[in-house]
């Protein structure tokens, strides 16, 4: 009974709290939770009033304690089991269903629902799911073929441009040797890869047809939707998409285009029966495809009311139906922007899952003493955005460098003293309540890519001021900072961070003073983000002009190792990007990354210069990884096969497995 009422108190101070929160966008926000320790209320508890608090919880009450059914005489008819009805809460409601609108993750949620995926991945890996397999060039089903390319041909050039062949164009031939075209014909290489789609039907009974995802694939290439920019970068490289027999399809790459994930190159079918008769621009608006569009999913939409919810029911159609997919009945997608509101709906029942877009970080310290409560499940997951500290190497124009003040990141010793100087795991266990993990890379230690045997720089202060004393520089006038000896400089530098994030400075002040034990002198310097990630050169981040800047990159399916290349180094010769901040240099990194990037994905030459390329950085430390931002969604206690998957972009992709405890 005790931890009954602790339980109770816990959601009346909760949600008594709920009147002066405000949600998130991109500030982080904390709370603290007050939990009042009593076996039960007494007469007198300055809190609340002793019925106020009775009333308060009752919601948590009639949760916890089962009614006691009544006697029945004689043996009844069974009454038929009700279908299991799910509420699913999230932060923003679509503005439409059309499949090649605005992009936004509480869309993809409902798109789940309604259309099968025909790929997934989880894990850092993907996964055939509505095609029979992923086509590989081991099994035949994927062929690299050499054709003949003359002048007028569509191609990719060498610096992988969608281009029209013609005298002066470079090209990469199928000798792999980038060539100059002069008119004559030569030969490229070019994939052809074939799909085969499981036997799906539509809501309305129609078969779905390899024809409807030629028809999807038009409806992408051709559609203009105002205020958007629908991706095309796929079918601009695609020479052809045909439908080979009534579930077979055939994708054809332009010449040198070598899609490393050439096994993607397929598209959710969209109905041409029904949305083949309309403008294509339309389609975004239309109700056909806007509001009730016709599902090849577990769901069907069965009612929209703007600003309130979205009902859907189990798609009688299914091809997944004979295995008990789905396991639910009635889906409810509510939306409301107050994480709080829908925390405490969850709390109340009227919400089964509350989804990530719709939850708080600041309220991870409440949920998960409500999960030890037994009040919801929460599913907490290491994400794929990590915060890291990038060092200023080599600065641009007359910052740093000598100019101004000393080259303090030049030496690698320096940037792996600073490494041992941080206590990763500490700032990751207050800052993250423990619910991350420490990376020695910019890949997570669970990725298949991650190499065995990289350098590990554990938090070790006398370690790590031993190794700056090699270095010389050292604190000649015991005032607590070293100095640059040539120069007299004392070890001060600047930490440029975006303003906004409440987590960023909790995290400057941790590695203020852990740096302080090795002599550095660390003072923040918060931007705005539009000014902290300005181009370059006016950009001090992508200008390089910067002693140390804490920001987050995004890692993924595949290691992000082109963002350390020579050739992203703003204002280097040759360069064609600016995302290298550092100015770091490598060749061994450069040729162990360019490998990866002329080669397909999974094959041994790319799994080989991957785990390369994270060993010589891991060594190196051009930037110090610190840990990933967390995933964290909610549910009640009953519902079942729900979590969430570092790589895979919604909770909601297994919507068809996603049950209720009986």
């Amino acid at each position: 009974m005790k931890q009954l009422w602790r339980i109770c108190l816990v959601c009346l101070l909760f949600v008594v709290g709920t009147a002066c929160a405000k949600p998130l966008e991109e500030v982080e926000v904390t709370r603290e939770v007050i939990v009042l320790e009593t076996a039960l209320p007494q007469e007198g508890v300055p809190v609340v009033s002793r019925d106020l608090f009775l009333r308060a919880t009752e919601m948590v009450v009639t949760r916890i304690v089962e009614e006691t059914p009544e006697a029945v005489v004689g043996t009844p008819t069974p009454p038929e089991p009700e279908p299991k009805e799910l509420v699913v809460c999230q932060a923003a409601e679509p503005d439409s269903l059309f499949l090649y609108s605005t992009r936004m993750l509480d869309k993809e949620n409902i798109h789940h629902t309604i259309y099968e995926n025909l790929v997934t991945q989880r894990d850092y890996g993907y996964q055939a799911q509505g095609i029979e397999k992923l086509p590989s060039l081991e099994d035949g089903d994927a062929v690299l073929q050499t054709v003949t390319v003359q002048a007028g041909d569509t191609v990719l050039s060498a610096d992988d441009e969608v281009m029209t062949l013609a005298e002066g164009v470079e090209v990469v031939n199928a000798a792999r040797e980038r060539v100059t075209f002069d008119g004559t014909p030569l030969e490229m290489q070019q994939l052809v890869v074939d799909f085969t789609l499981k036997p799906m039907v539509w809501s309305d009974g129609k078969p779905v047809s390899a024809a409807d995802s030629v028809f999807s694939f038009e409806v992408n290439r051709t559609v203009e939707v105002p205020f958007t920019t629908v991706d095309t970068f796929r079918t601009a490289r695609t020479a052809g998409y045909e439908a080979t027999d009534d579930l077979s399809l055939r994708w054809t790459g332009l010449p040198g285009w070598l899609d490393q994930t050439y096994f993607l190159n397929v598209w959710i079918p969209l109905p041409e029966h029904q949305l083949g008769k309309y403008d294509v621009d339309l389609l975004h608006e239309l109700p056909d495809s806007a509001r009730r569009p016709l599902s090849s999913g577990p769901f069907m939409v069965v009612d929209w009311q703007p600003g309130d919810f979205i009902a859907l029911a189990p798609n009688p159609h299914y091809y997944r139906r004979a295995e008990g997919l789905p396991k639910i009945g009635p889906l409810t997608f509510r939306f409301s922007p107050d994480p709080n509101q829908l925390l405490a709906d969850l709390l109340s029942g009227q919400c089964d899952i509350v989804t990530q877009s719709a939850v708080n970080f600041g309220q991870i310290e409440f949920i998960m003493d409500a999960e030890e409560s037994g009040l919801l499940q929460a599913s907490i997951q290491s994400g794929v955005i990590f915060e890291h500290l990038a060092f200023g190497i080599d600065s641009f124009g007359e910052y740093g460098d000598e100019n101004g003040r000393p080259d303090w990141f030049q030496d690698v010793r320096v940037r792996q003293a600073l490494a041992m100087c941080t206590d990763r795991q500490g700032i990751m266990e207050q800052i993250m309540f423990g619910q991350s993990e420490v990376w020695d890379g910019y890949a997570s230690p669970t990725h298949p890519l991650h190499p065995s045997g990289a350098a590990q720089w554990s938090y070790d202060v006398t370690k790590a001021n031993a190794l700056l004393d090699e270095v010389g520089y050292l604190d000649s006038d015991d005032d607590g900072i070293r100095e640059d000896l040539t120069t007299g400089t004392p070890f001060a530098i600047e930490l440029i961070t975006s303003v906004g994030a409440e987590l960023r400075p909790r995290i400057v002040s941790r590695i203020a003073q852990n740096w302080l034990e090795c002599g550095v002198r660390v003072t923040e310097k918060g931007l705005p983000g539009l000014e902290l990630f300005a181009l370059g050169p006016d950009g001090p981040l992508f200008g390089r002009r910067f002693d140390v800047a804490l920001f987050a990159w995004t890692s993924g399916m595949e290691p992000p190792c082109q963002n350390w290349q020579s050739d992203q180094i703003f204002g280097a010769e040759d360069s064609i990007g600016d995302n290298n901040v550092t100015g770091w240099f490598n060749l061994a990194f450069d040729a162990a990354c360019q490998q990866t990037q002329q080669t397909f994905w999974d094959s041994p030459e790319f799994i080989a210069g991957h785990q390369a390329a994270q060993l010589v950085f891991a060594a190196e430390l051009p930037s110090l990884p610190l840990f990933p931002r967390v995933k964290l969604a909610v549910a009640r206690p009953e519902v079942l096969n729900f979590d969430l998957d570092a790589t895979q972009n919604s909770e909601l992709w297994n919507l068809f497995e996603i049950n209720l405890q009986e």
